[in-house]
């Protein structure tokens, strides 16, 4: 329990988020939290699959979100 309370003031006192996919369930959570105070949030894949909508989320295509798509290496 400690540990989910730190975590989730981390995101709360955060200026922003990063998420790498493939990310697991907290990363999404941290990316919920973090979606509904505003917060940029950079969602990184190393390539198109978060734009086919039949298998990701449309809450990665909103306005508070960039897409970096790219090879890790590249960055």
């Amino acid at each position: 329990m400690v540990i989910g309370l730190q975590e989730k003031n981390a995101v709360l006192n955060a200026d922003f988020l990063i998420v790498l996919l493939q990310a697991g369930k907290g990363s999404h959570i941290e990316f919920g939290i973090s979606l509904g105070q505003g917060k940029k949030i950079y969602h990184y894949s190393q390539n198109e699959d978060v734009n086919n909508f039949e298998t990701t989320s449309t809450f990665y295509h909103l306005s508070e979100v960039e897409n970096v798509l790219k090879p890790l290496m590249s960055l």
